[in-house]
């Protein structure tokens, strides 16, 4: 039997999008109330009942929280151009070697706007 699991993870952080075109209003420093969602997806273990103990995923994310929370990201290196998309991508290369497994990232800039990445 195979099953997904998901753990939500925030994070405060600052951004701007210099790519955007002059006026553009995200083209302005500005901050979000990120919400992150790391999905794992394998078979459940007999003996323990999961796919993965939930506490795994939020260990795998706290170095990466340390480096997001409460930044500028486009400080942060291969940031700085922090779209969702990009944020997404960047959490995902950072986060598989400790999730097997590890299926989707979505990131939700605000509670109406969010990215899906499933990986390459």
């Amino acid at each position: 039997m195979s099953m997904t699991i998901v753990k939500e993870l925030r994070f405060e952080a600052a951004h701007h999008l210099p790519r955007t075109p002059e006026g553009h209003k995200c083209r302005r420093v500005h901050g979000h109330s990120w919400l992150v969602e790391v999905h794992v997806t394998g078979p459940v273990d007999p003996a323990t009942g999961w796919v993965m103990d939930f506490d795994v995923l939020r260990r795998a994310f706290e170095p990466l929280h340390a480096q997001l929370d409460h930044h500028l990201l486009n400080d942060i290196p291969g940031l700085e151009n922090p779209t969702s998309e990009i944020v997404a991508h960047w959490i995902w290369t950072r986060l598989t070697p400790a999730l097997p497994g590890l299926t989707t990232v979505a990131i939700h800039e605000t509670c109406t706007s969010r990215c899906i990445y499933t990986g390459p």
